[in-house]
């Protein structure tokens, strides 16, 4: 199955019918700020919001913005223009959304559930709201095997210590998995079938390229906070030479679902690990990895023009002030970091709920087989090369032939290499 995160259909159609009303009407100032008091959005996105010229290209960012900001984003909106008294906006799109609700009803009433789009979309539906399409599973219903890791030799380390960061530590470093499967009743979140693959693959992976692992379950965003903040402050860390965050979750543009529905910010996250924040892992990589959707678009994919490839389906610079004072080396605030992502912004990723989500069978798959000679970077540059190559089977569904595409950013200084299973001395 195929799964993504993000407003009702409903709710979506009842935005965009009114959307002109709404671009020449909204009065956003204060509307924003109980917008970012929701968890809806961010600060940074009020700052792209308020760099439009004018109050009408201001609304029409801000309505382009706002479906893609999870399944709260409707109810949020609409209270919030209760809120800035602007009751006669909630009261049109409320309209129209009982309208487009009492349709969908009459189309089920005569036709039953086999309509173009999940019947659970509906908006008073108790149904989890996106039915995913099944892939064709290609092994035995219990999830992927989770492959070997392979070891380097000590001729490869010799021969690529040099330039790379210092990575012989044992353990390797500390590594934290948070992964959220069960949702609370009340959000329009769905369980994440197959999700608890993903996480047991992961937690081998790290296990078996030497990492001291922990693991915490549906977690709360707070809780996922404390739990990243107290991770970060492990004097532990002083004494290994990387770390590993992995967070596994619902998600949109920016941040992850907690347990509860709320959403953790991804640059907080970050920030608990820079040279500031972290002082116990300054000059020591650290990866990241996301398995979280980052908006509910589903990428259609395009055909190729021409070609023979095949889908798969299954510095200089310095100042003279103050040079008496500049006694120890500085540091950028972030860097050594180097953050996977499932999806590009403002798409969704995909899971099978058997063998749980592309990018982390992909990054297990690849990881454990090619670690042992390949850095970081160019691992991860081989996970998006499969999942490009991978599209949904779904006949008969808006989900057939879908695709996918991850990404990374790194901010690493020195090739990353893991060297697996290599111990000085030993």
């Amino acid at each position: 199955m195929l799964v993504a995160c993000g407003m009702q259909r409903c709710h979506q159609e009842a935005l965009k019918k009114n959307r002109v009303v709404l671009a020449k009407q909204l009065v956003l100032k204060e509307l924003l700020e109980h917008m970012i008091e929701k968890d809806v959005i961010t600060t940074e996105m009020v700052e792209s919001i308020q760099a439009k010229s004018g109050s009408f290209s201001q609304n029409v960012e801000f309505l382009n913005l706002l479906p893609k900001r999870g399944p709260n984003a409707f109810s949020a909106f609409c209270e919030a223009l209760r809120e800035t008294k602007q009751q006669h906006l909630e009261a049109m799109i409320l309209k129209t959304t009982s309208n487009l609700s009492h349709g969908i009803a009459r189309l089920e009433h005569c036709y039953g559930s086999n309509l173009p789009f999940s019947a659970s979309e509906s908006s008073n539906s108790k149904r989890p709201r996106w039915v995913e399409p099944m892939e064709h599973s290609l092994d035995n219903g219990d999830g992927p095997p989770i492959p070997p890791v392979k070891y380097c030799t000590p001729e490869f380390y010799h021969d690529h210590r040099h330039l790379a960061y210092k990575l012989i530590s044992e353990p390797r470093g500390l590594a934290l998995i948070l992964s959220n499967i069960h949702f609370s009743s009340e959000k329009d979140l769905e369980y994440r079938a197959g999700g608890d693959v993903d996480c047991t693959s992961l937690e081998m992976l790290f296990k078996h390229l030497g990492y001291q692992v922990t693991v915490f379950h549906d977690q709360t965003a707070q809780e996922m906070q404390n739990s990243l903040e107290r991770f970060s402050k492990l004097p532990d860390h002083r004494d290994v030479d990387s770390c590993i965050v992995a967070l596994l979750s619902h998600g949109v543009e920016g941040g992850v679902y907690g347990s509860d529905g709320k959403l953790l910010q991804l640059q907080e996250a970050f920030r608990l690990f820079d040279n500031a924040n972290c002082p116990n892992l300054q000059n020591k990589p650290k990866m990241f990895f996301i398995q979280a959707c980052r908006g509910d678009e589903t990428d259609r994919g395009v055909d190729q023009r021409d070609g023979k490839e095949w889908s798969d389906s299954p510095g200089c610079e310095e100042s003279d002030a103050n040079k008496e004072e500049n006694l120890k080396l500085r540091l950028p605030t972030c860097s050594d970091m180097i953050c996977g992502y499932a999806c590009l912004k403002g798409t969704a990723a995909m899971r099978n709920t058997k063998r749980g989500s592309w990018y982390i069978e992909a990054l297990t798959s690849v990881f454990a087989e090619d670690s042992r000679d390949t850095h970081v970077a160019d691992m991860l540059v081989k996970v998006n090369r499969q999942i490009k190559q991978r599209e949904g089977y779904a006949p008969g569904t808006e989900f057939h032939r879908c695709k996918e595409m991850s990404e990374y950013c790194s901010t690493l200084c020195r090739d990353l290499y893991l060297f697996p299973g290599y111990l000085p001395g030993k």
